[in-house]
């Protein structure tokens, strides 16, 4: 039986865990030869091992996805080693509260830029230099990974607003290529996600109080989301199932945007 991206080389930024692991890991599964990018090396490779373990074609690359002579090194080495690029998914994020991400009032400089190079800067990276390799390949598909606070505003709980800035400047910025990029065969979509039960989420995992909150947050299930659902939605995005979809904003929130 066909596989939904048999043939297909996609790159995914973020690998090394989280959602962008099981992107990868379900694109492979799917048939596409996957580059992983990602600043943990280690993380990286054991995606990649688990990818090669269940019979699938990966290579990882080192980079750091807020600088720009890094990104492109890792989709002409995507390019180089599998010979096309035909869908990137823009998964690699940050929250900046390490470093004072919060409230507008209260937010730092460092948080404020660190987020934006990291969640929104990384993404136009990755899209300038995945583009042009589509192109070539007679077209493409964009998949950027967002958050349901790029839609809506956070309460006390989740005010990081350099976040959700630069969540809502990869919608913004999806729906541009969209418009821009279709006539020439390239689809970009966007996913919001609400809570998913990730390293990054780790402070809402262990919080008592938050956990409380689900069912009010995420009435469909009244729990964290898994990496895979994320990833579903991401596949479908990336093939042809959704080739008369750009510009789409999927939200995998458990019900978070609808009231």
């Amino acid at each position: 039986m066909e596989r939904w991206l048999d043939g297909r080389v996609a790159a995914v930024t973020g690998a090394a865990s989280g959602i962008g692991r099981a992107t990868a890991q379900l694109f492979a599964a799917e048939g596409a030869r996957v580059v992983i990018v990602d600043q943990d090396a280690p993380g990286g490779d054991a995606t990649a091992h688990l990818i090669h373990a269940a019979g699938g074609e990966a290579i990882a690359v080192r980079a750091d996805v807020s600088l720009a002579a890094e990104v492109g090194a890792a989709i002409r080495t995507a390019v180089a080693h599998f010979g096309r690029l035909d869908a990137i998914f823009n998964g690699a994020g940050l929250s900046g509260r390490r470093w004072g991400d919060g409230p507008v009032a209260e937010c730092t400089e460092e948080a404020w830029d660190r987020v934006m190079a990291i969640n929104l800067k990384s993404v136009f990276l990755g899209c300038k230099y995945a583009i042009p390799e589509m192109l070539k390949a007679g077209g493409g598909a964009i998949v950027n990974l967002s958050s349901v606070l790029g839609l809506v505003g956070g309460d006390a709980d989740f005010a990081t607003h350099a976040y959700a800035a630069s969540k809502g400047g990869i919608i913004s910025l999806t729906r541009a290529i969209a418009a821009y990029y279709a006539p020439q065969g390239i689809r970009a979509n966007v996913i919001c996600p609400g809570l998913i039960a990730t390293p990054m989420s780790r402070r809402a995992q262990d919080s008592l109080h938050i956990r409380s909150r689900l069912a009010q947050l995420q009435p469909l299930t009244g729990d964290f989301g898994h990496p895979d659902d994320v990833a579903h939605a991401a596949l479908y995005l990336a093939s042809d199932q959704a080739r008369f979809v750009t510009g789409a904003v999927l939200t995998v929130d458990g019900g978070w945007t609808v009231h």
